[in-house]
């Protein structure tokens, strides 16, 4: 079976350049793009229950650009002022610039890794008298606090935000070879919606470890993985195997 129509459980990339514009046009294969999950923040009254005093921290540890506007909502919510000595400790550059639209960056104390919780442990014992927050949501990637606490990282978890599932009810006529996920949340969408979803022949792709092993534990076929070796990204894994099924 071919694969001519693509469905990717996210947002439709912005602008024109994306490697999937590349691929539909290169294959012509025709690639629609759905939010399968959307996130909410908890109200400042399920903040104050989780009993939560922003004052006590002295740093936060960012995982994500989300986590960021949840933590700073929060602060504004119940009135508390993020004070100019907070550090920040973020798991790439690309979430610690994000800061840019609540503080100014040059004046702040921040630090990232390169994408991992991992690669921020060394700094991060560094500055082990700090008391620190990790705002985070209902569902957080097991890696996260297994590295902090195996590192002896003193941190809390604040649950700021919540996954939850996107109407997806307009889809169920609607039939693509290939659907696309990013994370279990994506999965669990999917079924959520469609408690009778049947694969046969349609075509799933994960990216990443743990969202591959929730296509498996929901009994669904895994047809395609990344990263691999060959196919770091999604969008070329997606193409080794549209070239796989050329050659047969």
């Amino acid at each position: 079976m071919s694969v001519k129509t693509i469905l990717v459980s996210q947002p439709k990339p912005e602008g024109d350049k994306s490697p999937y514009f590349d691929l539909a046009k290169k294959y012509k294969l025709k690639i629609d793009f759905r939010r399968f999950i959307n996130v909410e923040g908890v109200t400042t009254r399920e903040f104050r229950e989780q009993k939560i005093d922003l004052s006590m921290y002295s740093a936060v540890i960012l995982t994500s650009k989300t986590a960021i506007d949840h933590f700073f909502r929060i602060a504004e919510e119940t009135r508390f002022k993020v004070p100019d000595a907070m550090k920040y400790f973020c798991v790439s550059e690309a979430v610690a610039y994000y800061l840019q639209k609540y503080v100014v960056y040059r004046k702040r104390k921040i630090f990232y890794g390169k994408q991992r919780i991992a690669d921020m442990i060394d700094v991060l014992k560094k500055h082990k008298d700090e008391r620190m927050l990790l705002p985070c949501s209902d569902i957080l990637r097991a890696s996260i606090p297994n590295t902090l606490d195996e590192a002896g990282i003193n941190y809390s978890k604040a649950v700021l935000y919540r996954t939850v599932a996107s109407d997806l009810s307009d889809l169920e006529d609607v039939k693509y070879d290939c659907l696309v996920f990013y994370s279990p949340s994506g999965i669990e969408s999917l079924l959520k919606n469609f408690p009778d979803f049947k694969q046969n022949e349609t075509k799933i792709a994960a990216f990443g470890p743990t969202t591959a092993n929730a296509v498996k534990n929901n009994n669904l076929r895994l047809d395609i993985h990344a990263p691999q070796p060959n196919a770091p990204s999604m969008s070329m894994a997606l193409e080794n195997y549209i070239k796989g099924l050329k050659k047969k």
